[in-house]
């Protein structure tokens, strides 16, 4: 009897356990292969503080220069990611990026692009790295910065091991996952809040002591240099911006048209209950006249 009444309460009152994600029963990055880093990016800046060995890359930053990376071709949709590991210790005002910059158009968009961004924020001993989501629509260039940021502390350690970050960007929506396991979407509300243009695939270590840490209270210290991430199993899969009009955006689910699962979604929601820090809809000090999307 007592037996059976334990079961049940378990039955009737799931754990819920903040130490580790439900399993989202779908994983996205099997269905994607990797593929080497000379095959589908390229140094864009830094060249002396970059380096690939067996497909793994190592980018750092130190007083004279940090490093970037870019993928040899636009996309118009698709799955991006990469296996990342990150410095542990005092890493303050350094930015460690994977973006579709970790999506974007700047280059051809000067002022007026846009941008889907992981980044891992540094942090001070002792502190988590916060991951910052973001997305710009439109202008980031021009004085009227109007971010989208959500932010976590993981349910690990990014400095102990490899982990899979990845964006799932489609005309429909953009998901962020890390270890298959969703932790945003962002659905298209309209074609004034969604990036819709060619971008491509970027990756940076770079110096950003004015905001990256505690809103710039702590600069990056260069008697810790040199800051260093590592990158691997790189993959890059979807509609180019020169493929045919009848290219089928990558899905990130079961379904083929997009969307998540239940499963999925109940894996998001206690990411974001339990390990989502900031979250831009939710900030009083915020215009949201300008983020029309938080009020749908």
């Amino acid at each position: 009897m007592a037996l059976f009444l334990s079961l049940l309460l378990i039955l009737l009152f799931p754990s819920t356990n903040a130490d580790w994600p439900p399993s989202p029963g779908y994983w996205p990055s099997s269905k994607f292969r990797p593929m080497s880093f000379h095959k589908g990016f390229k140094n864009l800046w830094g060249p002396s503080h970059q380096s690939v060995n067996h497909n793994a890359l190592t980018i750092w930053l130190d007083k004279t220069s940090g490093s970037g990376f870019k993928s040899v071709r636009p996309f118009r949709s698709g799955y991006f990611s990469a296996s990342i590991k990150v410095q542990p210790g005092y890493t303050a005002g350094v930015i460690t990026a994977f973006y579709v910059r970790i999506l974007s158009n700047n280059e051809a968009h000067p002022g007026f692009h846009d941008e889907v961004d992981i980044e891992f924020l540094g942090t001070t001993f002792g502190k988590p790295y916060t991951l910052q989501t973001n997305v710009y629509v439109r202008g980031s260039g021009d004085g009227k910065i109007i971010g989208r940021e959500m932010k976590f502390h993981l349910w690990f350690d990014p400095t102990q091991d490899f982990h899979h970050y990845a964006i799932l960007w489609t005309p429909k929506e953009i998901i962020f996952l890390v270890d298959d396991v969703p932790i945003r979407r962002y659905p298209r509300r309209s074609a004034a809040t969604f990036p819709l243009r060619p971008m491509w695939v970027y990756g940076s270590i770079w110096d950003a002591s004015s905001w990256a840490t505690e809103d710039g209270k702590y600069k990056a210290d260069y008697k810790y240099q040199p800051f260093v991430a590592k990158y691997t199993n790189f993959k890059a899969s979807g509609c180019s911006a020169y493929a045919p009009a009848w290219c089928h955006p990558v899905s990130a689910s079961l379904f083929r048209s997009g969307g998540l699962t239940r499963q999925q979604r109940r894996a998001m929601r206690w990411v974001q209950r339990y390990h989502m820090v900031y979250n831009y809809c939710r900030d009083p000090k915020r215009n949201h006249a300008l983020t029309p999307e938080c009020r749908s």
